[in-house]
């Protein structure tokens, strides 16, 4: 269904003859009194009966005044027929049997757009603040962009590795006749499309660069990773969350991860192999120095015929050296006031 947009007539001429209708519904009843207390039945009854009519009925156009506020919508249905939105900010009058639709007006996801702080009438939500009750219980919709944060999620990577990841989505409706009637409850519709959009992607990429993993698709390995390449996995999150909720008339316009950790359970030993690779890469980096230091020693020690060293002595040598050079302690040096040997 697509939206159409419902022009409206303007609602302060409407009111004014309203108000001044019951004022005249008022008067009829003091005149037809009058007349009834000077014995004109007929005209006087008359007049009394309309007058009460008009009274106990003429509430009912003021049912159809609405106040559309910038950046919100009115969806309008009329004996269940839709006959259009009202997205123009302004007072307005329509027919007063239609009636607004909203399934998502009482549905609170804790985002932006279902918190309303400045509102002195208020009722108590465990974690979203503040919610008026104009705002609980209005139907309007609201086109401003507004945030949905979902909860954090656990989910295992490619390598098998639960992942706890959270993400921050950018959404507005740009369709108010698709998000009303073509899904139930469309803000529950997004929430449910963005952890499945997110399950989707997170399980293509390791938490880390693994050899041999493709990411891509293109059939050749890359060094695609959740920590490495966030904003490219934030992307393609953005990309499948917009061809799911295209149909409830809703726009992604950005997608951003918040949270991204190891699982409790295997945190620890992550860790401790993050670590262990650390060591490992100084250790390599301290090797290769020290192994550069020795051959610059033996070096200048054969250039500037310092001493004559066989094999044997400068294997120990060597040795002592890289134990020096490569070791986590100061070395304790033995000073042989001997021999040379």
């Amino acid at each position: 269904m697509q939206e159409k947009t419902l022009k409206a007539k303007p609602g302060m001429p409407m009111l004014i003859l309203f108000i001044v209708l019951y004022l005249a519904a008022i008067g009829l009843i003091i005149v037809g009194g009058v007349l009834l207390e000077r014995g004109i039945s007929a005209a006087g009854g008359t007049l009394l009966a309309v007058g009460i009519v008009w009274v106990l009925v003429g509430f009912i156009p003021f049912l159809g005044l609405k106040v559309i506020k910038p950046q919100e919508a009115l969806v309008l249905t009329l004996f269940g027929k839709y006959i259009g939105t009202m997205k123009e900010p302004g007072f307005f009058f329509v027919n007063p049997f239609s009636v607004a639709v909203n399934p998502a007006a009482k549905t609170r996801l804790g985002q932006s757009g279902d918190v309303d702080s400045d509102s002195k009438l208020n009722l108590n939500v465990s974690t979203t603040g503040s919610v008026s009750l104009d705002s609980r219980f209005s139907k309007k919709i609201s086109l401003k962009v507004m945030t949905l944060n979902n909860a954090k999620q656990k989910v295992n990577d490619v390598l098998g590795n639960p992942v706890e990841i959270g993400v921050a989505v950018m959404w507005r409706v740009v369709d108010t006749a698709k998000a009303v009637f073509n899904v139930d409850n469309y803000k529950e519709y997004l929430s449910l499309q963005c952890d499945s959009a997110v399950r989707d992607i997170v399980r293509i990429y390791p938490y880390d660069v693994a050899p041999g993993i493709d990411t891509t698709g293109d059939g050749q390995p890359d060094e695609g990773s959740l920590r490495g390449s966030s904003t490219v996995v934030a992307e393609r999150i953005r990309r499948l969350m917009q061809e799911r909720v295209e149909n409830a008339g809703l726009e992604i316009l950005d997608a951003r991860i918040t949270y991204l950790a190891y699982a409790p359970e295997i945190a620890a030993v992550m860790l401790q192999r993050q670590q262990a690779s650390a060591i490992i890469d100084a250790r390599k980096m301290i090797v290769e120095g020290a192994v550069s230091i020795v051959e610059m020693a033996l070096a200048q020690l054969s250039e500037q015929d310092v001493i004559e060293l066989d094999e044997e002595r400068k294997a120990a040598m060597v040795s002592n050296l890289l134990v020096v050079l490569c070791g986590n302690r100061d070395a304790q040096p033995i000073v042989n006031t001997g021999s040379l040997y």
